[in-house]
C-alpha cells in the first residue's frame, strides 16, 4: 500500500481521467476481498447456528433479511451524501463497523443478538461499498468496466472464500472462532485509509474532468423507464443468487445427501464461477457495450437455471460453474451503464444498485425461506429457474454508450 502515496507525486501531472491507475484499483479490489469475505461468513454458517439454536429456515432467512436490507436501506443514503460532500476516509470506518459486527457475531449467545450482529454487519457494508465504487470509478479512466469487474473480483472472490474458511476454520471448532476473522478487518481499516488519503488528494481534479466528459443525459422519463428495467433485472439476478447462496448448500444437503462440509466446499465452487464472471463481464462490456453483455448474461443463463433441477450431483456441481460465470457478468455492465445513464451521480447510483443488490436478495431470502418451510427446497430451485427470463426486459433499454468501431 506505499505503493499508492509513493505513486501521488507522479500522478499529480498526468490526465487521470484518461488513465487507469491500476495500483489504486487493485488495492480497492482487495479490499472489497477482505471486507466481502467477513460477509460471506455468515450465511457459510447458518447450518451450525441452526443446529445450535434450533432455528427453521424462516428464522435463516430473517437473518439474510436483517444483514442485506439493513445494507439496502443506507447505501443509496451513503451514496447520495457523498456525492455531495465527499467522505474519503468513511471507507476505513465502514470495515470498522463490520469488525465490531463480527466480534458481536463470534459471541452472541441468542438468536436476537445474531440478528444485532447482522444488522451491524450490514452497516458496515452500507458505507463501504458506494465509496469503494467511487474509487473504482474515479481510478479507472476509460476501462470503467474493467475497473468495476476487478472491484466486483475482490468482493467476489471473497464472497468464495468466506465458505472455504468458514468450513476449514469455524465448523469444525465452533461459532467463537468467528472472531479470528477480525484481523481481516483490521488489515481491511488500514488499507482503506490510504485509499483514502488517495482519494482525497486527487478527488477534485478527476471529477472536474469527469464533469467534461459526461454525455448529454437522456430525457428525464426515458431515464427513470430505464432504471426500471435495470431494477427488474437487479430482481431477476439477486433473487435466483439467494437462492444459491443461502439454500443451495441445504439443496445439496436434502436432496444429495451430502455431509454439511461437502455442501459448504460446492458452494465454493459456484461462488468461484461468480468470481470468475464478474472479471469477464466488465472488459467485455468496454470492448462490446454494456448492453450487449446485460442481454447475454441475464437472458443467456436461463436454459441452464432450468436444467438444473433435473440433473444429478455431477451435472448440478458442473451445471452451477455455468450458471455462476455467466450470470457473474452482469453486474458490473449494469451498474456502469447506470452511472453513464445518470452522469454525476456517482456514489448515489452505486449506493441505490448496491443496495438493491442486497435490498432484492435479504427479501428474497427471506421469501424463499418461507416457500421452503412451506413446500420444499426442491420446489424453491424449481421455481428460480425461471427467474432469468425477465432478461427480456433488455430490449427495451436505450443506447447511452459512446460509439465503438
Amino acid at each position: 500500500m506505499s505503493q499508492i502515496q509513493t505513486q501521488e507525486p507522479l500522478l499529480q501531472n498526468r490526465p487521470l481521467a484518461h488513465s487507469t491507475v491500476m495500483t489504486v484499483l487493485f488495492a480497492i479490489s482487495f479490499s472489497h476481498l477482505l471486507n466481502d469475505t467477513i460477509q460471506a461468513l455468515l450465511p457459510s454458517i447458518y447450518p451450525m447456528l441452526q443446529a445450535s439454536f434450533s432455528l427453521s429456515f424462516s428464522q435463516l432467512g430473517w437473518i439474510t433479511f436483517v444483514f442485506q436490507c439493513t445494507a439496502s436501506f443506507f447505501q443509496p443514503l451513503v451514496g447520495l451524501v457523498t456525492d455531495k460532500r465527499p467522505m474519503p476516509h468513511s471507507l476505513a470506518a465502514g470495515i470498522g463497523l463490520t469488525l465490531v459486527g463480527l466480534i458481536a457475531l463470534a459471541f452472541a449467545n441468542s438468536y436476537p443478538l445474531v440478528l444485532v450482529s447482522a444488522a451491524l454487519v450490514g452497516l458496515g457494508s452500507a458505507i463501504f461499498h458506494p465509496e469503494a465504487s467511487r474509487v473504482a470509478h474515479m481510478a479507472a479512466g476509460q476501462r470503467r468496466g474493467f475497473a468495476q469487474s476487478l472491484f466486483q473480483l475482490g468482493g467476489n472472490t471473497g464472497t468464495s472464500l468466506g465458505p472455504l474458511l468458514a468450513a476449514l476454520i469455524v465448523v469444525s471448532r465452533g461459532q467463537k472462532y468467528v472472531a479470528i476473522f477480525s484481523l481481516l478487518a483490521l488489515l481491511g481499516v488500514i488499507v482503506l485509509w490510504k485509499i483514502g488519503t488517495w482519494q482525497k488528494n486527487n478527488f477534485h481534479r478527476i471529477h472536474k474532468k469527469h464533469a467534461a466528459q459526461a454525455a448529454k443525459p437522456l430525457p428525464r422519463g426515458r431515464v427513470i423507464a430505464a432504471l426500471a428495467v435495470l431494477v427488474a433485472l437487479i430482481f431477476s439476478k439477486y433473487v435466483y443468487l439467494t437462492s444459491m447462496t443461502t439454500y443451495y448448500t441445504f439443496y445439496l444437503i436434502h436432496h444429495f445427501q451430502v455431509s454439511v462440509k461437502t455442501s459448504q466446499l460446492l458452494l465454493f465452487v459456484f461462488l468461484f464461477a461468480v468470481a470468475l464472471g464478474t472479471i469477464i463481464g466488465g472488459p467485455v462490456g468496454d470492448r462490446i457495450g454494456r448492453k450487449r453483455v446485460i442481454w447475454a448474461s441475464i437472458l443467456g443463463v436461463a436454459p441452464f437455471t432450468l436444467l438444473l433441477p433435473d440433473l444429478g450431483l455431477t451435472g448440478t456441481v458442473i451445471m452451477t460453474v455455468f450458471i455462476g460465470v455467466i450470470l457473474a457478468s452482469a453486474f458490473s455492465a449494469i451498474l456502469v451503464y447506470a452511472q453513464e445513464l445518470v452522469p454525476g451521480k456517482v456514489g448515489m447510483i452505486a449506493g441505490l444498485f448496491f443496495g438493491l443488490a442486497f435490498g432484492i436478495a435479504g427479501v428474497g431470502s427471506a421469501a424463499l425461506g418461507h416457500l421452503a418451510d412451506r413446500t420444499s427446497i426442491e420446489f424453491v430451485f424449481n421455481v428460480c429457474a425461471y427467474l432469468p427470463l425477465i432478461g427480456l426486459l433488455t430490449v427495451l433499454l436505450p443506447d447511452v454508450e459512446p460509439h465503438r468501431k
